[in-house]
């Protein structure tokens, strides 16, 4: 069997990254019985699904070059989301909690029925409900079987979903597991996995057609170094992400301005899977003018993310303080909800304003809850002030082009904050919960509120830095059966026999938002899927 990820084959002898124990046909084609394209976390999943379902042969082809293996999920945190039942439920998976820290932990359960609002909900209940099903039921046995057969090292989410409150970590946001070393460590695991298992990996290999037999997909040509060859399976699985990196379908589908998001992760994903599908007339489903994007340093690379930084360039500490554009206005209410629950979609937000740029702007009195990994003087370009007038002129030299509205946003907001505390006396800030602590007094509202969090602009010195929209991945996609993760047939609204279909990829589950930590989810668990339902065809080989 061969997993196919669009784009990625390295082939002949001499270029087999694993065993070569797969022999070329007379005939110049290679067979196998399960293709994969994609060397990420969902064409991995696959891959070690299907070998561990019974397939004897399974090829992972990409036509990035080795040291770019691991597509998007290496330049993840490693956030998966998953239903759980609490604490006692996780604590066997993780590496990262002694018996007396878990004393000392709050963590509710997570429900199916939670996760499933939180998707619908984000999506203005768009998403396709059976899809949205299929992630949700099975999100727990997806992580537990990365931990038991791939290894992954789960950790609990402390830096990054929880706070330290009354001397307990107390957890948010539905979200509760990380990857020690995120998406690098995660990346690392499935590599042993694969090669434990004997799968190989062929880089720097494009895949250029899907071979079919009548309607039944039977393998895939590449290109190398300007020589076609042909792969026979029976199966064929696409795991090649979106469209994100190709800046003209950014263009066509999300809107001119996108020309000019940065690509936060691999530079690979161009969109060829879709095209691949398409001309053999798959169905096309889901939010082709939506996409995960987020708050970016505005100095990251433009076209691609960096393989030592990582998702270090992420900014997500906006919900402690404020985010204006470059005329000092507001733009986005900071504190609407949880950050896992808006950061996807404020990049686009970001986008919007003039520049396509923002600055972010805390007091000290928050400032030491920012995460070192985002926010460290050696990871991103930080602007210091005693007063919020000398921070305005400074950040002159960085884009801002309207210093005395910036300052008088600050203030006005400042008197919001003053006038709910006033007539609130006894709420308490608390970063943790959605505490209500917002700018909407009855004496005094803004036009645009901060809804929880709002804590006064009052403890020099002050901090800002310079941010960008960053695009992680695209939500247009493949329609597939969330039973098998095969690929749908626009003709006949049925399976396409031989195709099947995970990760970034499958359409119709997330539209204009996203709950953080779904993309891995929905990786491993239809990659489970596409494994095993690819696994029933190997007869054919």
């Amino acid at each position: 069997m061969v997993i196919y990820n669009v784009d990625v084959v390295e082939l002949a002898h001499k270029y087999c990254q694993g065993p070569q124990r797969h022999p070329w046909n007379w005939n110049g084609m290679y067979t196998a019985s399960h293709i994969s394209e994609g060397s990420g976390h969902a064409g991995s999943c696959a891959a070690l699904s299907a070998r561990e379902a019974g397939c004897q042969r399974v090829v992972i082809v990409d036509k990035c070059p080795p040291e770019w293996v691991g597509g998007n999920g290496y330049f993840t945190a490693g956030a998966h989301r998953t239903v759980h039942g609490g604490l006692q439920d996780l604590l066997p998976i993780v590496q990262n909690v002694t018996p007396d820290e878990a004393e000392n932990i709050d963590m509710n359960a997570y429900t199916a029925d939670e996760f499933t609002r939180d998707i619908m909900r984000l999506g203005d209940d768009r998403s396709d409900p059976e899809v949205v099903k299929a992630v949700v039921d099975g999100s727990r046995d997806a992580v537990q079987w990365l931990a038991d057969r791939v290894k992954v090292p789960f950790i609990l989410s402390f830096h990054r979903q929880a706070y330290l409150v009354n001397g307990r970590q107390v957890f948010w946001g539905g979200l509760v597991l990380s990857v020690e070393d995120g998406g690098k460590g995660l990346i690392a695991a499935h590599r042993a996995a694969l090669a434990a298992a004997g799968v190989e990996t062929w880089f720097n290999t494009a895949a250029v057609e899907l071979l079919v037999d009548g309607e039944v997909v039977v393998g895939v040509a590449v290109d190398r170094e300007g020589t076609r060859l042909e792969l026979r399976a029976p199966a064929v699985i696409l795991a090649c992400g979106g469209f994100e990196a190709n800046k003209d379908l950014r263009g066509k589908h999300l809107g001119a301005d996108w020309e000019r998001a940065k690509v936060r992760g691999t530079p690979y994903n161009t969109g060829d899977g879709l095209m691949l599908a398409q001309r053999v007339g798959a169905r096309l489903a889901g939010d082709f003018a939506g996409c995960h994007s987020t708050c970016w340093d505005a100095n990251a690379p433009a076209d691609r993310g960096d393989r030592v930084l990582s998702n270090q360039f992420t900014k997500s500490g906006y919900p402690l303080g404020l985010m204006l554009n470059v005329r000092g206005a507001r733009f986005v209410d900071e504190g609407a909800d949880f950050r896992n629950y808006t950061y996807a979609k404020f990049g686009r937000a970001i986008l919007a304003q003039p520049g396509g740029i923002a600055f972010q702007v805390w007091d000290s009195t928050v400032t030491g809850l920012l995460r070192k990994e985002e926010y460290a003087d050696d990871v991103v370009e930080q602007v210091w002030a005693d007063t919020l007038e000398a921070l305005a002129e400074k950040l002159r030299a960085k884009g801002l082009e309207d210093p005395g509205t910036f300052v008088q946003t600050i203030r006005q907001y400042n008197a919001a904050t003053a006038a709910f505390r006033a007539e609130h006396p006894k709420k308490k800030w608390d970063p943790a919960v959605k505490d209500g602590m917002s700018t909407q007094a009855r004496a005094v509202q803004l036009e645009l509120p901060k809804s929880n969090w709002a804590l006064p602009f009052e403890k020099p010195p002050y901090l800002a830095i310079k941010v960008a929209c960053g695009v992680t991945f695209t939500f247009g996609g493949l329609m597939i059966d969330p039973d098998t993760a095969s690929v749908i047939s626009e003709a006949t609204g049925k399976p396409i026999r031989g195709l099947f279909c995970t990760g970034e990829l499958v359409g119709g589950l997330f539209y204009g938002n996203y709950p953080g930590g779904s993309g891995l989810t929905n990786g491993a668990v239809f990659g489970k899927k596409a494994g095993r339902s690819a696994a029933k065809l190997m007869h054919v080989v």
